[in-house]
């Protein structure tokens, strides 16, 4: 009834042939002809299908390959111009991806495994007649290298390796070009070049501590094949981060660029409004639309608003048939880097903080757009950071101006979507449960706790209330959680969320070990100052006094007083922003 959907399916040709559900971005192809650029990097983030349009253009464009793969689709429909240079030329590409590894040995050998491969696919020309003898020489050295290590690998010293390895880095940095002049020389057609992820090895190597020397390969690779090499047709590059050009691209005065802030292509990463209803119509889920909206939509690349497809396809795929009611989920929070966050947080100053909780809030920032800058400048100043969230999807601009006067864009930018705001808070959580709570000494707290010594209690609360990051628009389920996370952890008590107790659910019991120790009810409450009202000390304890008032209306102590605890406390505590107020009463309702 449905087409399979393509989870994980990154090759254009296993899609069309297999009848996957595909998204027509074929005239990604016209646009790319017309603009005519020679050298073309796309940077968008990570899972928004950058790895599939290579594969397509591969498809397209390559010699020997099978035309019927796009017909039906968009580009067919274009013109005499775009069809005729369908299957045309020799094409080399390669994903650098595998090259996420944490030491340059590692990260090198995976590179020149992915080049060997390459050289694989186009073996046939060892054998070519149109291809000298010198030629097939060095194209074989280059092929055989990889069994060629394998073979004196065990019996290298830890140095003669090291030089090994600088030796082949050498060699295999001019190594595209080298099959560029083969391929040419075979077909007697300049070669096509498509990189993948070519930021990958650069973002790995910047947090092992080798990046210089990644960059210098890079550096090296990319010279020899995209600007000293007469034998290009042009090349796509595809990335996360405009990496500068001083840094990766020296010399590449062919470099067309287009980030998230280029105006054209917009479209072609990532699904439209009308492409993800058609496909919600396909499988019988139009009435998820708004759903589908307002959690996996938001991002603006261009012009262009799209959706992140990987997390839109995946929603549809829980979602088909008998599970059309499950919860949407953070698809791509599972699938992405998420460290960036972590930093961010874990490096934030009380400006970061306000800031972070702003966005959170549904707020925005504005930053000075730096779209060049190195992985290695990242942590160099906050801007770096906040760029690099981004042009790697964590934040979208909304609007922008251009300060002529100093040269600099500025752009105002905002979380996305619901998905990308679960990221932020579900990192906040892990780091103030694991950066904060866990380092903190909580003793005081839970000694002043378990003697009812509000005024104790409420200091230590305070204490920490004011190291951590609100989110959720400082609702009560915040504070809910806040407590529940700075009281796990002693071992003479265990806490209990949202428990049936009485008329109601009580937010916190804390019930200890010993069962002639003090049991404990606690009930949380925000103070909610009219606009234009100012909070006060007053107004804080009327809200805690109300929420002690809760506890008894609702008889939350039964469940406790069932139990057989006999000595029982109750805690109301109101909270505005980072700060809080305890009120502390014991004893069951009515005893005195």
């Amino acid at each position: 009834m449905y087409k399979p959907l393509p989870i994980g399916v990154e090759f254009f040709e296993k899609i069309r042939s297999n009848d996957y559900y595909y998204v027509d971005k074929t005239l990604f192809i016209k646009e790319l002809i017309d603009k005519k650029g020679e050298v073309n990097l796309f940077t968008r983030p990570r899972r928004f299908g950058k790895t599939l349009t290579l594969d397509m253009l591969r498809c397209f464009f390559e010699e020997g390959r099978d035309p019927s793969l796009f017909e039906g689709l968009k580009i067919m429909e274009a013109g005499e111009k775009y069809t005729s240079q369908m299957n045309r030329y020799p094409v080399i590409k390669l994903t650098l991806k595998s090259a996420k590894q944490n030491s340059f040995r590692n990260a090198f050998l995976r590179l020149r495994e992915e080049i060997i491969g390459e050289f694989s696919r186009h073996l046939y020309l060892a054998e070519s007649d149109k291809l000298n003898e010198e030629m097939k020489s060095v194209f074989m050295d280059l092929y055989r290298g990889l069994s060629k290590w394998r073979e004196k690998e065990d019996l290298l010293t830890a140095e003669e390796e090291e030089k090994e390895i600088e030796k082949e880095s050498g060699k295999y940095a001019a190594s595209l070009k080298t099959l560029s002049e083969c391929l040419k020389a075979h077909h007697h057609k300049n070669v096509i070049i498509l990189i993948d992820e070519y930021d990958v090895p650069l973002e790995s190597s910047y947090y092992g501590g080798f990046y210089d020397r990644m960059a210098g390969f890079i550096r090296s690779l990319f010279e020899s094949a995209l600007k000293t090499n007469d034998c290009l047709e042009f090349a796509v590059i595809t990335g996360c981060l405009r990496i500068s050009k001083e840094s990766i691209f020296t010399g590449l005065n062919n470099l067309k660029i287009n980030s998230i802030m280029t105006p054209n292509f917009g479209e072609y990463f990532g699904f439209t409004d009308d492409e993800v209803k058609t496909m919600l119509d396909h499988y019988e889920l139009s009435d998820k639309y708004e759903e589908v909206r307002r959690w996996y939509n938001g991002y603006i690349f261009g012009e262009k608003n799209v959706y992140n497809p990987w997390s839109s396809i995946m929603y549809i795929s829980d979602h088909t048939g008998a599970n059309r009611d499950y919860f949407p989920k953070s698809y791509w929070a599972n699938t992405s880097s998420n460290s960036v966050v972590k930093d961010l947080i874990e490096r934030a100053d009380s400006v970061t903080k306000s800031e972070i909780e702003n966005l959170i809030a549904g707020g925005s920032i504005e930053i000075p757009v730096h779209e060049d800058i190195t992985y290695d400048e990242i942590y160099e100043k906050q801007d770096n950071l906040w760029n690099f969230m981004f042009f790697t999807g964590y934040l979208k601009a909304v609007a922008s101006r251009y300060d002529a006067e100093n040269d600099i864009t500025y752009a105002t930018l905002v979380i996305p979507n619901r998905e990308a705001r679960y990221i932020y808070s579900q990192k906040i959580i892990n780091w103030f449960d694991q950066e904060i709570v866990k380092k903190t000494d909580r003793n005081p707290m839970f000694e002043a706790m378990r003697s009812g010594d509000a005024a104790g209690f409420e200091k230590e609360v305070n204490k920490l209330l004011r190291a951590s990051i609100s989110y959720m628009d400082s609702y009560e389920n915040f504070y809910h959680g806040f407590m529940a996370g700075i009281l796990i952890g002693s071992d003479d008590f265990s806490i209990k969320s949202n428990r049936e107790s009485g008329d109601g659910r009580s937010d916190i019991q804390v019930i200890p070990v010993d069962p002639f120790e003090r049991a404990f009810v606690i009930e949380l409450k925000t103070v909610k100052p009219a606009k234009g009202e100012s909070v006060t000390m007053e107004m804080m304890d009327s809200v805690a006094d109300e929420a002690l008032r809760q506890i008894e209306d609702m008889n939350y102590m039964d469940a406790l007083k069932d139990t057989g605890f006999s000595i029982v406390g109750r805690y109301g505590i109101s909270f505005f922003r980072k700060r809080c107020r305890v009120h502390y009463v014991e004893g069951y309702p009515g005893e005195g």
